[in-house]
């Protein structure tokens, strides 16, 4: 779930730092994408944390 929750919020600062750079939209979808990518990974590496922990 946290993975989830990191990529969907990755994906939308992506797209906003985009459009406030003034990117096509060629460029927000590579920004969406990498920003996804990495929230998702964040999510994971917390996922991950979290089970240690518990």
């Amino acid at each position: 779930m946290i993975v989830i929750i990191g990529a969907v919020l990755g994906l939308v600062l992506g797209l906003r730092n985009a459009k406030q750079a003034g990117g096509d939209t060629k460029d927000r979808a590579q920004y969406a994408a990498v920003g996804a990518i990495i929230g998702g990974l964040l999510g994971l590496f917390a996922t991950i944390g979290l089970e240690k922990l518990l």
